[in-house]
């Protein structure tokens, strides 16, 4: 009879206050950049909130920007999940989109909300930061679309790229279009993603 493996070890309580400091700041960062957007927010406010120093801030960040990403791979996470309880008879591009809306819905308390808001001085860092993440996770979406088309699906891998593009750009360009908005005192709350996906089924539709 096989040996049970040992349980993980218990995490000792010096391990325990440092996860605790590391998700307070990302809690306040969080928090932070949705009242005031990531460019008006600093390490000190964020410092502040979760009541430590600066110089504590920088013995788990090396950057406020780090502090943007991770929710980003988190809400991913949540895509992929999403994604793998759709039914399987769904057409491969909506079931992308309902992952994506199914994920959406804790993206209003992460510190990504920080991208719905101007990036005054910090566009092309973010920017690029986002693009490489995005581009990380298109590929790895495109292997879960590639995976649900059946064996016989002409031009299976170019499809799974076209839903997985197309999906991830329609989320990229509702950023965009909010942070514009916003820059322009347009902005109103709106479910903004699902008319979006709309009208790129409409224009899918329309197309000769």
């Amino acid at each position: 009879m096989p040996t049970p493996p040992e349980p993980p070890p218990i995490p000792g309580l010096r391990e325990r206050k440092k996860e605790q400091t590391r998700q307070r700041l990302r809690t306040c960062a969080a928090r932070l950049f949705a009242e005031r957007g990531f460019a008006d927010t600093t390490v000190a406010d964020i410092a502040a909130c979760a009541d430590v120093s600066t110089r504590t801030f920088f013995r788990y960040f090396d950057s406020k920007e780090d502090l943007l990403l991770p929710d980003g791979v988190e809400l991913f996470a949540a895509v992929e999940r999403a994604f793998g309880q759709r039914p399987v008879d769904e057409p491969p591009f909506d079931a992308v989109c309902n992952a994506l809306l199914a994920a959406a819905a804790p993206f209003q308390s992460t510190s990504l909300t920080a991208l719905t808001h101007p990036l005054d001085g910090t566009e092309q860092l973010i920017a690029a930061r986002m693009i490489q993440t995005f581009t990380e996770f298109e590929d790895r979406l495109t292997r879960l679309v590639l995976d649900r088309l059946t064996p016989d699906t002409p031009d299976a891998d170019l499809q799974a790229a076209v839903v997985a593009g197309a999906a991830l750009a329609t989320v990229r360009a509702v950023l965009r279009t909010q942070r514009s908005r916003r820059a322009a005192g347009t902005h109103r709350p709106t479910a903004m993603l699902p008319k979006a996906f709309q009208m790129l089924r409409e224009m899918g539709n329309a197309a000769p």
